[in-house]
């Protein structure tokens, strides 16, 4: 019953996938999911809800969804698992990266650069060193759907890469219309990084870019990797394989190592992002408008903690 959920375009497709395996929906109440992360020590997935200014929490062992947190303003987009297993968070409401640490205290990691808020950090990923690498576009602050509407400070919409040690930020990126996903390959000596401008200001931007990363942290290149051929790209991973499996307005996007499509999981629903879980990391856990879905895969995810 499953094979239609399967869009097969490259042969090499056919073994990343189980088409007798069933995209299940765990959790349906959302306005706009986002942000996938997975804690393997809690069998748990956390995850956002923006619209609704909502972080929740999916439990593996029971199939249960709970709310962590509701109300407080900050419409949290983006999150990840750092090195230490705390949560790391992109909070459009406050304009911030904060980190939850293991006794559910909040740190503000980050709010502001040279002095000026930032637009609506949007999302994350922490690199083998510690540090913190962010993307800062103005979906908080275009309205008061994703946020609260305001004028932005800085007079773009950057990257960033914050130092552990020294709280130092930067930016590494600075032509970016909307600079959304992004991710290390799998030797983290290339940064992928999505500009999503085309999907909310109908012209513009719907792809995904692929930068060297210095060993002083700065990015050189940024050549155009891979065009998204339906809406636009927004969050995505690695397998460990090299792989790129990207949300996408039909579902998900699985990319070779050239760019090249393979082929898709079809969801219902516009897809945000993705992640890989469970206890062999082969669980894809997807983030699409109103819900959540996963998948079994007979590939690997990315060990990223």
């Amino acid at each position: 019953m499953a094979d239609t959920e399967f869009e097969i375009l490259d042969p090499a497709f056919e073994r990343l996938v189980n088409t007798s395996a069933r995209v299940e929906q765990l959790w349906r109440c959302g306005r706009w999911t986002e942000g996938p992360a997975y804690f393997p020590a809690l069998r748990s997935l956390v995850f956002s809800d923006i619209p609704n200014d909502q972080l929740l929490r999916w439990d593996e062992t029971t199939g249960e969804t709970g709310v962590l947190v509701a109300g407080a303003g900050r419409y949290t987009n983006g999150n990840t698992v750092d090195r230490e297993g705390r949560l790391i968070s992109c909070e459009h409401g406050t304009r911030r990266v904060t980190r939850t640490e293991h006794d559910g205290s909040l740190t503000v990691l980050v709010d502001r650069f040279d002095g000026k808020r930032f637009n609506s950090p949007n999302d994350v990923v922490v690199k083998s060193d510690g540090s913190i690498w962010f993307t800062d576009p103005a979906y908080g602050i275009d309205s008061n759907y994703e946020g609260y509407e305001a004028d932005p400070e800085l007079n773009g919409c950057y990257v960033y890469r914050l130092d552990p040690q020294s709280g130092a930020c930067r930016i590494v990126a600075d032509d970016f219309s909307r600079p959304n996903g992004l991710a290390f390959s799998l030797d983290e000596k290339r940064l992928f990084i999505v500009d999503s401008a085309g999907t909310t200001h109908g012209k513009g931007e719907r792809h995904m870019r692929v930068f060297d990363v210095g060993d002083d942290g700065g990015l050189t290149g940024g050549a155009v990797f891979a065009t998204c051929t339906a809406g636009g790209f927004d969050g995505f991973r690695f397998d460990n394989r090299g792989r790129i499996w990207t949300s996408a307005e039909d579902g998900v996007h699985c990319l070779d190592a050239t760019g090249k499509l393979l082929g898709k999981i079809l969801i219902p629903e516009c897809v945000s992002n993705v992640c890989f879980g469970g206890p062999k990391r082969h669980r894809l856990f997807i983030t699409a408008t109103t819900s959540l879905y996963s998948v079994l895969l007979p590939v690997t995810g990315l060990k990223t903690f």
